[in-house]
């Protein structure tokens, strides 16, 4: 699609270091009046810190900006909102213990001002109307936002961005934790701001779903402008090569096409697990060397059931046993002496301290091994975490750098490079490759086969049907927080065959 005109957003050479590490070297680009320009790069290739400095939560080192004829300097987020550039983050943006209403407007109560403060029912009534244009009724502005799962919690977000009518959206990596009809309600967004002439940056990752939304790709490596490809060129073997220097990457998954784990040897035994209405009647057994797939919708009960297995849940009923059976599993802490580790979802908010060190977040499951009677062995944290963060190729300055200041890929990896540390004999795993690049994802899942080479037991849950097809021995299907099927590693299973019984 050719635009015409003048560019609505001009960026010229913006540059941004953290310590030793350059983030953003001399990047500039020109974005006009609708037009969907798409943000593609492996992690770490600076998309997220590009888009934070136009957003104004980041100060860039060098460079400038020019809005709609006029030089742009925000001073943060909520300043740029005011001046018609708004942002949709990929992680969690919400506050526990604030209301729905609360969250949506922050920095923008003044709008809200009554002879007693803020006017909470005027407040609640645009928060309500928002909800509704977006198609997101089912929230209520009135209820605390830690009532709601991750993908609402995002729609409150995007209700958010939309209050102050932006003529620029930023959507950072947002439909990576969304659901099919959460993503739904992003491209109905985009295509609205397409008619009436507004602009949207789209970063992700899933290079199809670039091709589906976008108009224009513009590719970063290394903190560098690499090409802006649109038409014909924007397909994906091209656009991955364009990304990571070469257009094959080889095989994603295994290779092999038998169940190849000890059917004698149960390692972890669930038995009519309840819990409320997401979890009903639930069991299943992990063997030594499994790796046991199960996928489903964004609300079918799978990510509770990780959860539950981890002991984060009072179940009202049913057990979760290992090893012989003698072992029950009842709180988290004694799944982690058990030597049982969880990787959610949401990682930033539920895996990682954001806030602290590399070097702290990875050593912080062996926390036992690492004291000299009362005192910490400082000596055996930085080893330990040195090692993995060798291990796994973690970018990073040192391992001192703030775990906030990394890209998702290498977020995701000190996440496993935590539980890689404590040992860890059963892995669960939910959605490991969400929200990170071609070539993250190649590595996890060759992490994944190391580690089922090596004895170890992963339960990996996941909503890419591909993803799990391609890695499972054995896989089940869950919906309604019921197992509605099982099916055994086969070159004939195809994701048609999984979604009848998802659907």
């Amino acid at each position: 699609m050719e635009h015409s005109g003048k560019p609505r957003l001009i960026v010229e050479h913006m540059s941004k270091s953290f310590g030793i590490v350059k983030a953003v070297q001399d990047v500039s680009l020109e974005i006009h009046a609708g037009e969907v320009r798409g943000l593609i790069g492996e992690n770490g290739s600076g998309k997220s810190t590009l888009s934070a400095m136009i957003c104004g939560s980041l100060k860039p080192d060098h460079g400038s900006m020019t809005f709609d004829g006029k030089t742009f300097h925000p001073k943060s987020i909520i300043d740029a909102r005011s001046k018609g550039i708004a942002i949709l983050l990929q992680e969690r943006g919400t506050i526990d213990g604030m209301s729905v209403a609360e969250n949506m407007f922050i920095g923008m109560e003044d709008d809200f001002k009554g002879h007693f403060g803020v006017n909470k029912d005027k407040m609640q009534k645009k928060a309500k109307e928002i909800l509704y244009e977006i198609g997101a009724d089912h929230i209520h502005p009135a209820d605390l936002v830690n009532a709601y799962k991750f993908e609402d919690r995002k729609l409150v977000e995007v209700g958010r961005a939309l209050y102050t009518n932006p003529e620029v959206l930023i959507v950072d990596e947002t439909t990576s934790a969304l659901s099919l009809q959460g993503r739904e309600y992003i491209y109905n967004i985009i295509k609205d701001f397409k008619q009436k002439n507004k602009s949207v940056i789209f970063i992700g990752h899933d290079l199809d779903e670039i091709v589906h939304v976008c108009d224009t790709v513009t590719v970063l490596k290394d903190g560098k402008y690499v090409t802006t490809i649109s038409g014909d060129e924007m397909n994906p073997a091209k656009m991955r090569g364009l990304m990571i220097g070469r257009e094959n990457l080889g095989h994603y998954y295994r290779t092999d096409f038998q169940p190849d784990y000890d059917k004698e040897q149960v390692v972890l035994k669930a038995e009519h697990l309840n819990y409320k209405t997401v979890i009903r009647d639930v069991s299943l057994e992990l063997h030594k060397q499994e790796i046991l797939g199960i996928c489903g919708l964004s609300d079918s009960g799978m990510h509770d059931l990780a959860k539950a297995l981890f002991g984060a849940y009072k179940l009202d009923s049913g057990t979760v046993t290992i090893k012989d059976g003698s072992e029950v599993i009842t709180n988290t802490t004694q799944a982690v002496r058990d030597k049982i580790a969880y990787l959610p979802k949401d990682r930033d908010s539920d895996s990682l301290f954001m806030h602290t060190s590399i070097k702290d977040n990875i050593s912080v499951t062996c926390f036992d091994q690492k004291k000299i009677g009362p005192l910490i062995n400082k000596r055996h944290m930085k080893r330990v975490a040195g090692q993995q963060a060798e291990r796994l190729n973690i970018r990073c300055s040192s391992i001192n750098q703030l775990a906030a200041e990394l890209s998702g890929g290498n977020k995701q990896k000190v996440v496993v490079g935590k539980w890689m540390a404590n040992q860890a004999d059963i892995l669960i795993m939910d959605c490991p490759t969400r929200g990170i690049d071609v070539g993250v994802k190649a590595a996890i899942y060759d992490l994944i086969c190391q580690l089922k080479e090596a004895g170890k037991s992963i339960i990996m849950l996941s909503e890419e049907m591909a993803e799990v097809i391609g890695m499972a021995d054995r896989l089940l299907v869950i919906k309604d927080g019921a197992i509605q099927g099982e099916f055994l590693r086969d070159k004939t299973l195809t994701e048609h065959m999984l979604v009848e019984k998802i659907i």
